[in-house]
């Protein structure tokens, strides 16, 4: 997957990002432009194989990561670091 050239500073904030439980991947998309495909391979890219397979599992039961599977909407906590 074709991913856009990024800083190191940027990478480690998306990466930062999408560890966060309640950091949709909308919400990354929004500040960065990357989509949730883009994300998952910039994370096979430059995490070790083991936390990267921790991650996805991590990713994959949280309803917090997709804004339209969230069971809440008042409340929601923002970043300091969080753009949108």
């Amino acid at each position: 997957m074709k991913l856009p050239d990024l800083d190191t500073e940027t990478i480690d904030r998306i990466i930062e990002m999408a560890w966060e439980d309640r950091t949709p991947f909308d919400v990354i998309e929004n500040q960065f432009g990357l989509l949730e495909k883009q994300v998952i391979a910039l994370m096979r890219r430059e995490m070790k194989l083991s936390s990267f397979q921790m991650w996805r599992e991590r990713v994959t039961k949280r309803k917090t990561k997709h804004l339209e599977k969230r069971e809440f909407i008042a409340g929601k906590f923002k970043s300091q670091n969080q753009k949108t």
